[in-house]
């Protein structure tokens, strides 16, 4: 499994630099020219868009996603935003609802919609938008998340890829992260995306064979969409579901790496473990519900269902999760209790140094971290296999769909105003047993090394010992969040504490901005406990 990872890396890696190479940008591959002003059509010359935004609870969030889309630099008259609100807070429902008429009462042509149930999640939100009677004038749907924050010039750079290629369904842009630089956490994300949108994405459209949608940040043909028989709540992920149905029909895609739009990654591994869990499950229950659909498709190439089947799903939704859990967590290590079995070095050191290298290429400013990426990313493999063993076998949490948890400005808004009360975290979220397990066999392998073997393994089953430690005892993803957060001593200690650990485990990880941000947060907060103590102590107690 490790050859097929390795040679799928390599094949991609070749195609990238052929792109570069010959300039194959998808401005000369596919028809595009700037949407134009016509005096006397006038804005009848652009075509009909509605903009949808589905969300659900999005409290932090909803402000930024809102005021992007109605800041689309496109004709008013040809633009519809839908609010999708499948909030159950009634407070922030209101909040949203309130936030839509004051764009309405602008000008802006914003519809509202909510419904009085969740079926079907975020596919049966947009499903059930597409139904109402002013969509059947539109041409086009951009989708973006609550998290997203498209520029003005969006739809522009977007649409004409449409309106002069009948042959395409979908443009989809790539994801930048406002919120990189919060913590080692999601630095290590940024590297695992960016390779996703910058060489996976861009060799999937290069080569005209297949990518998924990604959910968002993308413009799709309505037509394609009803074609390909609308949205569906079959699996996790009803993007990459509409993208396959639509592949089968003959309908093609194109990938803008240079349109970017701004959104967040989760900063807590509460978030981060729920959103891998969907994004690894789907795609393997989605393999299992359509493999055979692919094979008997009569209107695309062999050369295409290959590659959707074997390229797609089954080396990287599939494999590429397993061989790196199950090889290098469990099977390296385990070899050092058996003597007699001996891997090759080209498959313990040379070919993942390879493909490791290949993946921190994406993010050349993150390179010092890649020793922390890869044990990272180790550890998440764990989430991944067992997400994508459940997708496969169809197991209980197959449809768990959990939205993840998104913080917008909070980080800067909490710096300056009151934080409202939070409780510990409980003991289950604390403590993850899980990699904790894990961890205390690899240290196990490692001291049976030390002590009887000869292969060096123990230098590796340490360090990745002490990454699964860190990740299972909660010392990820609450720094520098949880500083702003906290209100008493004992708070307070807790997160200096994971906040120490984790600045050391990350060295310079951070942003200057950052650790300045923190270093004075840290000083305010400190005297402000104090003081509080202070009172408390000197304070006149009542007679």
């Amino acid at each position: 499994m490790s050859l097929m990872l390795f040679i799928e890396k390599v094949y991609m890696s070749i195609i990238i630099l052929l792109v570069k190479v010959l300039g194959r940008e998808p401005e000369k591959r596919y028809r595009w020219e700037p949407m134009k002003d016509d005096v006397e059509a006038g804005n009848t010359a652009y075509p009909m868009v509605l903009v949808q935004i589905p969300m659900y609870n999005e409290k932090e969030v909803y402000r930024f996603s809102i005021g992007a889309a109605c800041g689309l630099s496109w004709p008013s008259d040809r633009m519809i935003i839908q609010v999708l609100d499948d909030s159950t807070d009634p407070t922030i429902k209101d909040m949203v609802k309130l936030e839509c008429q004051r764009w309405q009462s602008k000008g802006i042509n914003l519809k509202y919609e909510i419904r009085d149930n969740r079926n079907g999640y975020k596919a049966g939100a947009l499903r059930e938008g597409m139904k109402r009677s002013y969509v059947k004038q539109c041409d086009f749907v951009a989708i973006f998340d609550a998290d997203f924050q498209p520029e003005p010039h969006f739809l522009r750079r977007a649409i004409p890829f449409l309106v002069h290629n009948p042959e395409l369904a979908l443009v989809q842009a790539r994801w930048t992260f406002v919120n990189s630089d919060e913590c080692l956490m999601t630095r290590m994300q940024e590297m695992s995306l960016d390779y996703h949108f910058i060489v996976e994405q861009e060799v999937g459209s290069s080569t005209y064979a297949f990518f998924g949608f990604n959910g968002t940040a993308g413009v799709w043909r309505i037509s394609a969409i009803n074609e390909a028989g609308g949205w569906k709540e079959r699996t996790t992920v009803e993007d990459m579901d509409l993208a396959v149905r639509a592949s089968l029909k003959g309908w093609k895609f194109v990938y803008l790496g240079s349109l970017k739009v701004k959104s967040e990654l989760p900063s807590t591994l509460k978030a981060y473990r729920y959103q891998q869990h969907r994004w690894s499950c789907g795609p393997a229950n989605l393999f299992r519900k359509m493999v055979f659909e692919i094979i008997k498709n009569k209107k695309v190439s062999t050369w295409k269902k290959l590659y959707v089947i074997y390229s797609f799903f089954v080396v990287r939704k599939i494999v590429a999760h397993m061989v790196t859990f199950l090889f290098y967590c469990i099977v390296l290590p385990a070899t050092v209790l058996a003597p007699e079995v001996a891997v090759p070095k080209w498959a313990s050191i040379y070919i993942p140094s390879i493909i490791t290298a290949l993946n921190a290429l994406s993010t050349p400013r993150s390179l010092h971290l890649m020793v922390f990426w890869i044990l990272f990313e180790n550890v998440m493999s764990l989430h991944r296999t067992k997400a994508t063993i459940i997708g496969l076998l169809e197991g209980s949490r197959v449809n768990e769909w959990i939205v993840t948890e998104k913080l917008g400005d909070a980080l800067k808004n909490k710096a300056t105003t009151r934080a409202p009360k939070r409780t510990r975290p409980g003991f289950s979220e604390r403590f993850h047993f899980l990699e904790i397990g894990v961890g205390v066999y690899l240290c196990f392998c490692g001291c049976y090394d030390v002590a009887f073997g000869k292969t060096h393994y123990f230098l590796f089953l340490y360090v990745q010992a002490t990454a699964f430690f860190v990740m299972g005892f909660g010392y990820v993803g609450t720094f520098p969040g949880d500083l702003l957060r906290v209100k008493d001593r004992a708070d307070w200690d807790f997160a200096v504490g994971n906040s120490q650990l984790l600045a050391w485990f990350a060295g310079n990880a951070f942003s200057f901005k950052t650790k300045a941000t923190i270093c004075i947060e840290f000083q305010r907060k400190t005297l402000e406990i104090d003081h509080k103590k202070f009172e408390r102590q000197h304070s006149p107690r009542p007679r």
